[in-house]
């Protein structure tokens, strides 16, 4: 590390040493930064590469993105989760390409505006692409600020971050803030890590929680969410080379992704043989197989789910239509469709791919 430099020169300077060759990195347009800021939230870079590189393949600009059905967007989002992510990406990019012509505003003011951007992306977005010198503050910079700058603010408390914001707001390269955000998030991610690698720590000398061994209990975070577990009982209905989904609607998890007909709470094998003929007056639903538990964990929600295989007769698929919103789809129907991870990881299970 460069000595008789600032901070920000020095962090600087490792970044352009060390950081990761990733594609957003190597541009200044606005419409692939954000698609990748979109895509990282809560997802690892590692995983969420290859769907930055899909989403690019697929919808290279803005207008071709606005352009695409919803249901496109959320298949090839697929896996991902927080799908409130693809609907709000959507829905911004038809409101850049339709109201803006395409551009995107150049002002954290106005693109915190946008739907589904937050303080971090807007700062991401108008310091990167925009030379704004606002700086970020997401899990990575929480992390190594805390420790290197001593704060001990909880960080699970909304008004930490204004700490933050303001610590670094001295800080930061006014001559190149975009370089130096992702510096921040580079270092954090990949040096003063959860588990940091202080031996490999430039700054270790002038970092506050080397010095005073409290790198374990920095940054402060009391808060601790609350997991609700959830009994699934999934239905699997077949009949021939069809399988019989309905799209999921309202508020809960997976709005407007396809599962198959699900019964929640507690339940046994024969429960769900009685309600089966109870709702559908089916009698000669046969039951193929029952899997063995899958265990789904969402930030909230620890899910676990048992499919139940079952073969109906043609009169069994009228019933259905008639008293569901369930609707076949064969194989290759099924696998175009946006699905929760869940539902994608039963049928790899099962050799459906």
């Amino acid at each position: 590390m460069i000595e008789g430099k600032t901070f920000a020169e020095r962090l600087i300077y490792w970044y352009t040493e060390r950081k990761r060759d990733l594609p957003w990195r190597k541009t200044k347009d606005p419409y692939p930064v954000w698609l990748s800021e979109i895509i990282l939230q809560q997802t690892r870079v590692d995983q969420g590469l290859p769907y930055w590189v899909q989403f690019m393949e697929a919808y290279p600009t803005v207008h071709n993105l606005a352009d695409a059905s919803e249901e496109k967007v959320l298949r090839l989002w697929q896996g991902l989760g927080y799908y409130s992510r693809a609907r709000n990406l959507h829905a911004t990019a038809k409101y850049v390409a339709n109201e803006l012509n395409g551009q995107f505003p150049s002002k954290y003011s106005e693109i915190i505006k946008l739907k589904g951007i937050g303080p971090y992306t807007a700062a991401a977005i108008a310091s990167i692409c925009f030379d704004e010198p606002r700086p970020v503050v997401d899990g990575n910079v929480f992390r190594f600020a805390s420790r290197y700058f001593g704060i001990e603010e909880d960080i699970s408390k909304a008004n930490s971050r204004k700490v933050f914001e303001r610590i670094l707001s001295e800080e930061i390269s006014k001559d190149q803030p975009g370089t130096f955000n992702q510096a921040m998030m580079e270092y954090g991610a990949t040096i003063c890590s959860p588990v940091p690698l202080c031996g490999d720590c430039g700054f270790r000398l002038d970092c506050f929680a080397f010095r005073a061994k409290k790198q374990k209990s920095l940054p402060v975070k009391t808060g601790k969410t609350k997991v609700r577990n959830r009994q699934f009982h999934y239905i699997v209905f077949r009949e021939g080379n069809n399988f019989f989904l309905n799209e999921r609607v309202g508020k809960d998890v997976w709005s407007g992704l396809f599962d198959f007909y699900l019964i929640e709470g507690v339940a046994s094998e024969e429960l769900v043989m009685s309600l089966i003929k109870e709702n559908w007056g089916i009698d000669e639903a046969t039951l193929d197989d029952v899997s063995e538990p899958f265990i789904h964990i969402l930030s909230h929600q620890k899910i676990h789910a048992t499919f139940y295989t079952m073969s109906i007769s043609a009169m069994d698929v009228k019933r259905l239509g008639e008293k569901s919103s369930l609707r076949a789809y064969s194989t290759e129907e099924m696998l175009n469709l946006p699905k929760p991870k869940l539902i994608v990881n039963y049928l790899q299970r099962i050799g459906i791919t």
